[in-house]
């Protein structure tokens, strides 16, 4: 499998929000009353087509509306690494069917109907063969799509740009 490291070190936010935020038993961060929180958005690639995953009501944020694979990063390690489980946790994809993995830089935006800066690393996976979904609660339905139908979408803010700037990384990589 390849793999790039991304461009920006997000360790250093991980380590000063851990420090002021409470944390689950299993020494998490616990984000749930917290003003910024950094996630990974992570874009499942077949062929020429992107993985849409439409967000259940039991989810704390954006019920209802189109996303990819998502988590928060509540702890230091590796960003494959939280990629690799977010996936098996939300579709049942495994390491063994993932050809590459691109991580992009990370951005931020503030969401103010909700009250939460979302510091948001966009990932690219790329996959070798079709994958058997399996959803987990967080979603209620899946499609996949042409990354230029996106926009027909009602999504999670800021989805356009994530994948933009996913896809730009796989582009601009020279592999």
């Amino acid at each position: 499998m390849k793999r790039n490291s991304g461009k920006v070190e997000i360790t250093k936010i991980l380590r000063e929000l851990g420090e002021k935020l409470p944390k689950f038993p299993d020494g998490r961060i616990d984000y749930s009353k917290s003003d910024i929180a950094p996630v990974i958005t992570v874009f499942v690639k077949y062929r020429d087509k992107i993985l849409l995953l439409k967000r259940s009501d039991k989810v704390s944020t954006y019920k209802g509306k189109w996303n990819t694979v998502a988590g928060y990063l509540d702890e230091i390690r590796p960003i494959e690494e939280k990629v690799l489980e977010e996936l098996g946790e939300e579709l049942g994809i495994g390491e063994e069917n993932i050809l590459s993995i691109r991580i992009a830089d990370p951005f931020e935006f503030k969401d103010s109907r909700i009250g939460k800066t979302w510091i948001v690393t966009p990932v690219l996976i790329e996959l070798g063969k079709e994958p058997e979904i399996t959803l987990d609660w967080e979603h209620t339905d899946y499609t996949w799509i042409h990354p230029d139908e996106l926009k027909n979408f009602d999504t999670v803010p800021n989805l356009d740009k994530s994948l933009e700037r996913a896809l730009a990384v796989r582009e601009n990589d020279g592999e």
